[in-house]
Order: C-alpha cells, then sequence, then structure tokens
C-alpha cells in the first residue's frame, strides 16, 4: 500500500505523468501505459506538468522565452539591469525600470543590457506623462533610435501620439506578404475602457496626424489599421504602486472575454495573450492564474525585495518583514490634483500618514499661507525640512531644468497650483529617498508595495528565502513556476475525486540546483 509520504513524492515529481489506482488495500501509484490506462474506472491519471508548459505558447514564442513569465518594470531604475538580465539570461523577460528617470540615464541602461543580453529578451517601460507628453515623445525616439523592440506600456488612460509612433515605425510586409511590426506593447491595464483601445488598431486620427508630420509613412498607416496597439495586455489587479485595486478573480476573466471579442471583431493575423499581475506571490497564486486562462504571469512588489532591485537594503529589510496588513494607499505624485493615488508600504514609514495631510490640506485650502500655523510649521520642519518659499525654489528650478516654463508660470500665477507643485514635489522625492537609502529621510521613504509582499513572506517564512539576502529574482521565479506545476497537479489529481494529504499540493522553497534537478529528472 501507498504511503502518505509516497503520495507526496509523487504530485511533487512534476516531470513525470502518474497513474494513481484505487484499490480495496489503498492507493497504488503506476506508470500510465496502454494496458493499464484501458479501464479508467478507480483510476485518476496525473499529467506530467513542467514549468515550460504553463502559459500560452504563442506568448512565449512571440518574444523568445522559455517561461511563461515577466518581471514588471518598476519605476526610477527599481526593476534594475541587473534584475532585467537575470530574467533574460534565464528564459523569462523584465523590463527596465524607465519612469521617472532622464533621457541619459535610460539611455546608459539601454546601452548596458543591449551590451549585456545581446539578443536574449529585454523591455523597456514607457509610463504615460500626462503633465509631460513631450518627454513621453522623447523616450519613445531614444526607444527607437537604438532598437528596443519591447515596451510594458503603463499608466495610460488613453491611446497616445507618441505610443502610436512607437507601435507603428517600421510595419512592412514581408516576402510571404504577412504585416510585421518590429515594435511590440505589451500594455498594463486595469479598466476595460482602456484594454479596448489596446486591443484595437491605432486611432485613424493619431495616424493621420504622424503621416502629416511625415513620422511615418502612407503605407505604415495603413498597414497599422490591421495590427492591434499591443498583442499582449497585462490585466492588473490589486498592486503595488499606481493600482484600482481590483481582484484578480474577476479582472482575469473580463478582459480574457475581451481579447476574444477583439479577435472576432477585429479578425487579428496573430493571436492576442492576457497575463494577469497583482498578486502573484505563491505557487497557488501563480497555478490560479494560469489555470484561469492567464497567457503569462507578471510579478512586481517580491521582485523589490531582491538583491537585484535597485533600492537600499534598509527597505528590502522591512519588505522581507511585510505582512499583508502593512499596506496602505496614499496620494501619488504624478496625478496629485485629480486626486489618483498609490498602494505603498505602510510599515516603518509615516509617508502614507504624511501625504494624506497634504492632499487634505490641498483639498481644503486655496494657498499655503492660509493653512493655520500649526499645520504651516509642521509641514515645514517636518516634511520639507524647509522653508516653503525655499522648497518652491527648488521646485521651480527642477521645473525649469526640465524645460516645462508653463509649470512655472502657472504656479507662480495660482498659489493653490504652486502649492501643489511643492507637495508634488515631496512625494516625488520620497520614492528617491527610499532608494538612495538617505537616513534622515527615513521616516519620509515611499516604498511601493500591495499585499503580494506579505503573501510571499508567509510562503518564505522559515526557508532560505526569508532573508532578503537570499533572495535572488531567477530562483524565486523557478520557485513559484514549479510550486505552480505541484499544485496544479494536486488540484487535477483532486478533481477526479481522488482524496490527497493535504502536503502534497504544498511546495516549500527550493534552492535553484536542487529544482533544476527535479524538472530534469
Amino acid at each position: 500500500m501507498t504511503s502518505q509520504l509516497d503520495l507526496v513524492r509523487a504530485i511533487h515529481d512534476i516531470s513525470r505523468p502518474q497513474l494513481l489506482i484505487k484499490s480495496f488495500d489503498g492507493i497504488h501509484i503506476s506508470r500510465p501505459s496502454q494496458s493499464n490506462m484501458a479501464s479508467l474506472s478507480d483510476q485518476t491519471y496525473v499529467p506530467a506538468i513542467r514549468p515550460e508548459s504553463l502559459g500560452d505558447s504563442e506568448f512565449k514564442r512571440r518574444h523568445g522565452l522559455k517561461y511563461a513569465y515577466v518581471a514588471g518594470a518598476m519605476a526610477n531604475g527599481i526593476a534594475s539591469t541587473a534584475l532585467v538580465k537575470t530574467m533574460g539570461e534565464n528564459g523569462m523577460v523584465g523590463f527596465f525600470g524607465a519612469g521617472g528617470l532622464s533621457l541619459s540615464q535610460i539611455e546608459t541602461a539601454i546601452l548596458e543590457l543591449k551590451d549585456g543580453l545581446g539578443d536574449k529578451p529585454f523591455g523597456f517601460n514607457l509610463i504615460h506623462s500626462l503633465a509631460d507628453p513631450d518627454h513621453e515623445m522623447a523616450t519613445v525616439k531614444l526607444y527607437l533610435e537604438h532598437g528596443v523592440t519591447l515596451i510594458s506600456a503603463a499608466a495610460f488612460m488613453r491611446i497616445t501620439l507618441p505610443l502610436v509612433y512607437y507601435r507603428v515605425k517600421g510595419i512592412h510586409r514581408n516576402n510571404q506578404g504577412d504585416i510585421v511590426t518590429p515594435n511590440r506593447v505589451i500594455a498594463k491595464v486595469s479598466r476595460v475602457e482602456v484594454a479596448r483601445q489596446f486591443f484595437a488598431p491605432p486611432p485613424e486620427k493619431l495616424l493621420d496626424q504622424l503621416v502629416d508630420r511625415q513620422m511615418i509613412t502612407s503605407d505604415e498607416a495603413m498597414l497599422a489599421s490591421q495590427i492591434p496597439m499591443a498583442q499582449d495586455l497585462t490585466a492588473e489587479a490589486d498592486s503595488g504602486g499606481h493600482t484600482d485595486n481590483r481582484p484578480a478573480l474577476a479582472l482575469l476573466p473580463t478582459f480574457i472575454a475581451l481579447k476574444n471579442e477583439a479577435m472576432e471583431t477585429h479578425n487579428f493575423e496573430s493571436p492576442l495573450c492576457v497575463g494577469l499581475g497583482g498578486g502573484i506571490a505563491t505557487p497557488e497564486s501563480a497555478s490560479a492564474a494560469f489555470s484561469m486562462g492567464a497567457a503569462y504571469i507578471l510579478t512586481g512588489s517580491i521582485n523589490q525585495a531582491c538583491v537585484e532591485a535597485g533600492i537600499c537594503e534598509d527597505v528590502k529589510k522591512l519588505l522581507s518583514q511585510t505582512e499583508q496588513a502593512d499596506v496602505a494607499m496614499a496620494p501619488s505624485a504624478d496625478m496629485f490634483e485629480i486626486g489618483a493615488r498609490v498602494q505603498v508600504l505602510k510599515r516603518g514609514t509615516l509617508f502614507p500618514v504624511r501625504a494624506e495631510k497634504l492632499y487634505q490640506f490641498y483639498k481644503n485650502y486655496t494657498c499655503f499661507e492660509d493653512l493655520p500655523p500649526a499645520a504651516q510649521k509642521e509641514i515645514e520642519d517636518k516634511f520639507l525640512l524647509t522653508s516653503f518659499d525655499a522648497a518652491w525654489q527648488s521646485t521651480r528650478d527642477f521645473f525649469l531644468s526640465r524645460g516645462i516654463q508653463q509649470e512655472v508660470d502657472r504656479g507662480e500665477q495660482d498659489p493653490a497650483h504652486k502649492m501643489a507643485l511643492v507637495f508634488r514635489s515631496y512625494l516625488g522625492q520620497s520614492s528617491r529617498w527610499a532608494i538612495q537609502g538617505t537616513p534622515q529621510r527615513k521616516m519620509d521613504y515611499q516604498v511601493w508595495c500591495g499585499p503580494a509582499m506579505g503573501a510571499f513572506n508567509q510562503w518564505a517564512k522559515g526557508s532560505f528565502l526569508e532573508p532578503h539576502t537570499n533572495r535572488f529574482a531567477a530562483e524565486i521565479a523557478m520557485n513559484l513556476l514549479t510550486g505552480a506545476c505541484v499544485a496544479t497537479r494536486a488540484a487535477f489529481a483532486r478533481a477526479q475525486g481522488l482524496e490527497l494529504p493535504p502536503a502534497a499540493g504544498l511546495f516549500s522553497p527550493m534552492p535553484l540546483d536542487e529544482i533544476l534537478k527535479l524538472i530534469s529528472s
């Protein structure tokens, strides 16, 4: 008779199909064959499921991946070149966090990754610049100049001219008559109305503008009407940073239905794919995503605590101790005036509380001088660490250095806007203080983080992955994918009515060399 330990081992042996046969004296484990598969009564078939089997084969083929795993872009270089390199070297893809960086910083990263990865997959982030569309276009031109052929489009509320320019430039037909689009977009979206725009051809109005400006040819514009803005779209559920806190269980099926509708409406040559990000932090969540039909999974918060992440050690340690309730929503720097929010860490920092205070002051007063004297003193002494006038001069200099004269002019004419710009400056700098590890600003650290971090820490507790110094992004990815295989095999067996011990579907973190040995057996 098979012991419970033998059953656990059989489920965990993910590379081998198993036949679990019920008899009067218990369950017997056998290898499937023509003879013993002839009668399936009282038999449970568990197929081999390997990490490279998970996800959509077209998505993997399109991007040259072995595994359907994406490391998402975290702004200001938190998703660093080191993180992107390790993803590409291990059959996955990572996106460099270009949001918030200067063009020269982005260019340096491009050159480093092109030199370090060669033909291996990598991508860069393109974040919608609501207040600075010129920077968005300049970033696109930089990507085109250096041959960056894959971007992650994030925080877009509508399709913009720079985004269409990137997608359409260079489109042509090959010798077989197929449409070739050199530049690929993976959109990250949480709203149906935005997803629908990405799963449709580029807007004709924007194509006409690009033709009129001689940025694309009429032939390119004509071919663009037959392709989607993005072939791949990440359904962004409850996540760190900008998020609508959407539940993954509702969001993913909605976007898959939207994908099917778009394929039927537009009859695109190549299939569309929908992946899932937000909350992916354990083998069970990865398994659930793939079981629901996700073409790929995208991780974010959990990578921020990894060795390769471009953020200070103190923050990585804080993240490794985070629990699910240790996050909060706070006003964002880039869309402060309209009340947009980001999900951040509240453990070990006062940032969420202070940011909320600043937003409420902005909402309720027309200028800084109208605030109660005690509030003015608190902001200057504890938040800005300087006078409001000095903070305005620094903010003014920043905008002038970026060539954004209109914001300065508006601030000098409108006291409410001046107050908003100074408060936005505090919010914007707070993320950089966290990256740099500025000691005197420890209580002001803004750390983008979702509840996935707490779920990961609970899973990693007691294992070699508990200390942040042991967390390497590719090793974590392989643990999640391998664990997803185990969880899926256990679910497959249980769906056929087989009672398994609880441990059969549980996967504890394993060093990478042990995982490679397991999946190669």
